[in-house]
Formats: C-alpha cells, sequence, structure tokens
C-alpha cells in the first residue's frame, strides 16, 4: 500500500451495534436476516423525472452529492464556505410554482463564467473545484448521519475504497465520474440493483404528473407512485397562492370562485393521483392545529384571500389550515389515501439568506409543538373506526422530540387512526433513532409505528438511509432479547416488521 494507509476506507460489518458482546452478535445475527429483503420507500422527494426518461443520469460528482443536497451544505455553510463556492447560484424566491412540482431541491447552476453571488462571491462553475471543496471539509461530517450516508454511497454504490479528503479528492472524482457515466448508473439501473420494491415521490396538487404517465407509458416495470401534496393551495399566505388556484382551476376543469369549487376541485385532483397510483397524502404544517370553521366562516376567510396576500392575517391563514387538515381526513376516509403530517418545521429562518437562494436550502429550523389539544378535533371526529367506511390513516410526524413520550406514543397507543412516523429529518440518524425506540414503543407499541421511510431527495442515497435504520433496529431489537423482555422468535418478527412491513401496512401498500 501507499504511504497514505491512513487513508483506505474500511466499512466494519459490525458498525452501529452496541458494545456489549451478546447484544453485538444478536443485533448481527438480526440484521443479516434483514439485510437483503426489498426497500420500501412510501415517502420520499426524489424527483420522478429521473425515472421518466430511460436515458436520465445523475450528471457529475458535484450535481449528485453536494448542489441537491441541504444537509451537505447547511454544514460547510456553518463553517462560512459560501454556497456559490459550492457552485450553487443565488436564486432569489419566485412567485410563481416550479413547472417541477413542489421545486423542493431543484438547484440551478450557473452557465459558465457567469454568476456573481452578492457581496461579490462568484460563482463556481468548475464541478472539480466544488468536489475539492467538499473533500477537504468532509472531516465536518464526522460522527453524522450524513457522514455515514455518504461513507456507505461511495463505498458500496461506488466501489471506492479511499477516504475523501483533500488528497484523494481527484482521484475520487474521476472514479465516481466514471461510474455515473455508466449505463448500469442510470437511475432505473440503480432502482433495480437497489432492489427498491416501490418508491414514492411528493408531488404538488397542481403537477399535472406528465412524468409519472411517461414512467407509466414506458412499460418499465420499477414501481414509481405520486403522493398528493396540496400545501401551495392550503397555506394562503404562500407566495403564488393565486395562481396555484388558477392552475387547480385549469387541471380539474372546475372553476374555483369559491370555497366550494376548491372543494370540488381539490377532490378532482386526488381522485386523479389515487387513479395514477398513490396511496398517500402529504402535509406540512408549522402547527398540528385543528378545528372546524362553519361553511360561511371558510368561505370568508377564502374570498378574502381571492381579493390579495394583503387580505389575510395570520390568525386567517393558520384557521384556515386547521379547517383544512379536518376537511383533508374527511377525504381521506372517503377515497382511502393515507395522510401524513409533518409538523415543527419553522421554515426559511435565515431572512437574508431566503432573499438571496430561496427556500429548502438548510435553514430551516425546528419549533416546540403540542399535539393534544390541537389534533383533538380531528381525532374526535375522524379518529375513531367509522362503520361502512375505510378507517383514517394518519402517520404523525415531528421535529420536537419532546413530544414522542409525552404525547405522540399516547395518542398512538389509543386512536385506531393514528400511526406514529419515523425519526424525521434532524432525527433520522442513529442515536435519534435510538431515543425513538426508547420513547415510544413501551406506550405505543411496534405496531402502531409505522415502520421507516427515508424522505430523501438523494436517489443513491437510500440503501444507506435503509441500511442504517435496519441496523439501529436490529440493535434495538438485540437489547430486549438479552434482557428478556421478548424471545428470539419475537426478535425475527419485529426486525423483520421494521425493514418493511410495517410501511407496507400502514401505507396500504
Amino acid at each position: 500500500m501507499s504511504h497514505h494507509d491512513h487513508d483506505e476506507l474500511i466499512l466494519p460489518e459490525e458498525r452501529f451495534f452496541g458494545p456489549d458482546p451478546r447484544q453485538r452478535d444478536l443485533a448481527m445475527y438480526l440484521y443479516q436476516r434483514v439485510a437483503s429483503l426489498p426497500l420500501v420507500s412510501p415517502h420520499g422527494h426524489v424527483p420522478p423525472r429521473l425515472f421518466a426518461d430511460p436515458q436520465a443520469s445523475f450528471g457529475n460528482p458535484a450535481e449528485l452529492f453536494i448542489q441537491p443536497d441541504h444537509y451537505v451544505f447547511r454544514m460547510l455553510y456553518s463553517q462560512g464556505i459560501p454556497l456559490e463556492r459550492l457552485g450553487i447560484r443565488p436564486s432569489p424566491p419566485t412567485p410563481l410554482p416550479s413547472p417541477q412540482g413542489t421545486g423542493e431541491g431543484v438547484v440551478s447552476l450557473a452557465p459558465e463564467g457567469r454568476g456573481q453571488g452578492e457581496r461579490g462571491n462568484e460563482v463556481e462553475s468548475d464541478p472539480r473545484k466544488v468536489w475539492q471543496v467538499f473533500a477537504e471539509n468532509f472531516f465536518l461530517f464526522r460522527g453524522t448521519p450524513t457522514g455515514l450516508w455518504l461513507t456507505y454511497e461511495l463505498y458500496h454504490v461506488f466501489g471506492v475504497r479511499q477516504k475523501l479528503n483533500g488528497r484523494t479528492a481527484q482521484a475520487v472524482y474521476d472514479q465516481v465520474a466514471e461510474k455515473l457515466a455508466a449505463p448500469e448508473f442510470r437511475p432505473r439501473a440503480l432502482f433495480d440493483r437497489f432492489n427498491i420494491e416501490v418508491l414514492c415521490t411528493t408531488d404538488s396538487a397542481t403537477d399535472p404528473l406528465e412524468e409519472h404517465r411517461a414512467i407509466r407509458a414506458s412499460g418499465w416495470k420499477g414501481r414509481i407512485l405520486p403522493t398528493f401534496r396540496p400545501d401551495e393551495l392550503l397555506d394562503l399566505q404562500r407566495p403564488g397562492w393565486s395562481e396555484q388556484i388558477i392552475a387547480l382551476s385549469r387541471l380539474s376543469g372546475i372553476e374555483v370562485g369559491d370555497y366550494r369549487s376548491f372543494i370540488l376541485a381539490l377532490e378532482n385532483r386526488r381522485a386523479y393521483f389515487k387513479q395514477m397510483g398513490a396511496v398517500a397524502t402529504d402535509h406540512a404544517a408549522l402547527s398540528p392545529y385543528t378545528d372546524e370553521l362553519s361553511s360561511s366562516e371558510a368561505e370568508a376567510i377564502f374570498q378574502r384571500a381571492r381579493r390579495g396576500p394583503a387580505q389575510v392575517g395570520d390568525s386567517d391563514a393558520a384557521r384556515f389550515m386547521g379547517h383544512m387538515l379536518m376537511e383533508m381526513a374527511r377525504m381521506s376516509i372517503e377515497d382511502g389515501l393515507v395522510m401524513q403530517l409533518h409538523v415543527g418545521a419553522y421554515r426559511n429562518h435565515n431572512l437574508p439568506f431566503f432573499d438571496r437562494f430561496g427556500r429548502d436550502k438548510g435553514a430551516d429550523i425546528p419549533v416546540p409543538v403540542e399535539f393534544t389539544r390541537n389534533l383533538q378535533p380531528l381525532l374526535v371526529k375522524y379518529g375513531n373506526a367509522q362503520e361502512g367506511y375505510p378507517r383514517l390513516a394518519l402517520i404523525l410526524f415531528t421535529l420536537d422530540e419532546t413530544g414522542y413520550g409525552r404525547e405522540l406514543a399516547p395518542l398512538a397507543g389509543h386512536y385506531p387512526a393514528v400511526r406514529l412516523g419515523p425519526p424525521w429529518w434532524f432525527f433520522d440518524s442513529l442515536n435519534g433513532m435510538q431515543r425513538y425506540f426508547d420513547q415510544v414503543m413501551e406506550t405505543a407499541g411496534l405496531y402502531n409505528t409505522a415502520g421507516f421511510n427515508d424522505d430523501t431527495r438523494s436517489f443513491p442515497s437510500i440503501p444507506a438511509r435503509h441500511d442504517l435504520w435496519r441496523r439501529a433496529g436490529a440493535n434495538w431489537v438485540a437489547g430486549l432479547v438479552v434482557r428478556h423482555l421478548v424471545d428470539l422468535d419475537d426478535a425475527e418478527a419485529m426486525v423483520e416488521d421494521l425493514a418493511g412491513g410495517l410501511a407496507k401496512r400502514a401505507y396500504r401498500l
């Protein structure tokens, strides 16, 4: 070996397991039972266009690993590295919806030699230079989930056997770039290689789903399903709301002029999504506040919104959102779509940064969340099993971990409608998973949770994220066995459910 022996990348097989030898051996045994099971990915943000065109590719290593991934650039930014040095061009928020649907994670690169960032930061247009900055600072990710995912991807997906740092940067770039150019690294080929059973995307309610149509028409066997996300229509203060209403009218064929036609048009879009294979809806809100408005109150607020953003105050917007979450629950009982609710992210906290770069650039910060009172109106009305209807399936996600043991586990442990989603975003980590197992399982029970979803924008990270979850789950269950809380038969069933069974049941897949 070269004198850079310390550059060798080694991934130990027993990684992430506890230090107790009995637990570690048992965790290894349980993990190996599920390590190669198919991946079930019921919630995430991978763009469907990757699969619509059989020839689609991921571009260069910087476009794949760095520029679409806010986990990566928020860490680099926190150390004073401007986004422009990573090839990310200022793209101030635009009031018009992105043609790609949610517009989440869509990054525009500066054309060759052009693009001034603010404060004189040149936008770097050479992907090798971007990669060099990333590699020199890769040590920042030590011990973080992002570091674990990226290392797994480099090792298992791209066959890299050197640690990424300033010395090895260009050799690793060449190796990854060469792989990315090969047909077996096109998205469809990787989908098969990763053994993905089903992948759900997240699509704006006003997305015509052309890419999903193209995937279906192509005859390719990969199962890619859309997910209905109506945030841009339900949040009256969202920039571009009026344009969204125009798009809703056009796509539904229902002229949306009042609250009643608004509801009919939403029902029409849900039916279309369901026809295109959707199994779920997704909703993001700052708080899980729910309360029913009278139809005249809902109409009055809707008409104020139509007159312009200045007419809608915070109170109107919050009350309308709380009412619409109840309406979405009613629709879910009628059409059978599973309802996901993600709460607790204060979006775009860094205002000057938002003005320069727009949304989804790593400046979202968690806030405390109260569930028990806020969700009561919805759960009292729709949370119990109803004769003759599919039962509401409501999967809850939070960025406020203090709610797990105090509120979420007890709610899921009582209401037939409620399932707990996996640790999300900042807590999709080894310690986050461990805390989740400790705080919710005894009260809610394993079978009131929704298993795992990878919630990623970065397609090649999917196997890395599932592998981390499967190892964390095997380690937790092994701990129950060595303390004689469950026996080995139970443990084997539990790790299989954690690996995919729970998600399939929760999302009706």
